[in-house]
């Protein structure tokens, strides 16, 4: 199990410090594009999820056991960002800094599952009450 507070407490501090800043970074984003953002809804709507992601990923990282169920969510979620900024590279609609700073979630991703393997999951609660 610890392990798996290692894993999830690295990736929920790592996703705080890379996405955290997205909420200020709007107007340097779209800067750096030339434009400003036709949906800023979408991207604060992003930002906002992730984030809150990576505060579960802090909270499996406390309570491994407890909440198993969830390591493979988080693992497919970096999943689907990594293939999906990769798949938007290979199809020369991003620049390659997108997929490079999204490859952690891959290491990531692969950790979580690896992580899931080696928890076993929390006792029922039945098993906690003491039979009378």
């Amino acid at each position: 199990m610890a392990f798996a507070k290692w894993v999830f407490w690295i990736g929920g501090v790592w996703g705080v410090l890379v996405v955290g800043p997205l909420f200020f970074l709007e107007d340097a984003l779209a800067g750096a594009t030339g434009k400003p953002f036709s949906h800023p809804d979408t991207f604060y709507g992003f930002v906002a999820s992730t984030f809150a992601w990576q505060l579960a990923y802090l909270l499996i990282a406390r309570h491994p056991d407890r909440y198993r169920p969830f390591m493979l969510l988080g693992a497919l979620g970096k999943l689907i960002y990594a293939g999906a900024a990769w798949t938007l590279f290979g199809q020369g609609r991003i620049a390659i800094t997108v997929p490079m700073l999204a490859s952690p979630d891959l290491v990531l991703a692969v950790l979580f599952v690896v992580a899931w393997f080696k928890t076993r999951p929390a006792k029922a609660q039945a098993d906690a009450i003491p039979a009378q």
